[in-house]
């Protein structure tokens, strides 16, 4: 059962390092894997990290429309290990914002076990969000964004080791 007052998950993709940080970074890609209807992505430390999504037709019974902007401030960058980002905030198109919190994101590079049958070697993708107040629409974010990172990342790994 995923935690309802942080984020933690690591996905297995079969692509180098410096491709998986770039989906991070590239608008194009955010569109793909993520849904993402605009972005503005700068993959350096004090660089803006901001992407939107068109709100949804149905309506949360805490947030109202989900979608909205996520926004925050990268803090470090490594084209190769990964990269951080504070003072992340959600703004959802129908309610207050969420935030503030920290979003990591770590890249480790992992070689292919033999026989295996997938060509070339991968890379573990580990993503934590962190950020909480002891409270419903907190726990509820959460329970969403577990969700939503589940799903995003398995695009993401569908897009890349295409």
């Amino acid at each position: 059962m995923p935690s309802t007052d942080k984020l933690d998950l690591t996905v297995i993709i079969y692509a180098p390092q410096d491709l998986v940080l770039k989906a991070f970074f590239d608008s194009d890609a955010l569109g793909a894997w993520w849904s993402t209807s605009r972005s503005v992505t700068i993959p350096r430390v004090l660089g803006p990290y901001v992407v939107e999504w068109q709100p949804t037709a149905f309506r949360d019974d805490v947030f109202g429309r989900l979608g909205g902007v996520l926004r925050g401030t990268v803090m470090q960058f490594d084209a190769t290990t990964g990269f951080f980002l504070a003072d992340v905030f959600w703004l959802p198109p129908d309610s207050d914002p969420v935030g503030p919190m920290a979003l990591e994101v770590e890249c480790r590079a992992i070689a292919q076990p033999e026989g295996s049958g997938t060509p070339g070697d991968g890379t573990s993708v580990r993503v934590t969000q962190t950020g909480f107040e002891d409270s419903l629409r907190w726990r509820h974010y959460y329970e969403l964004i577990n969700a939503g990172w589940e799903q995003a990342l398995r695009s993401m790994k569908t897009l890349l080791e295409r």
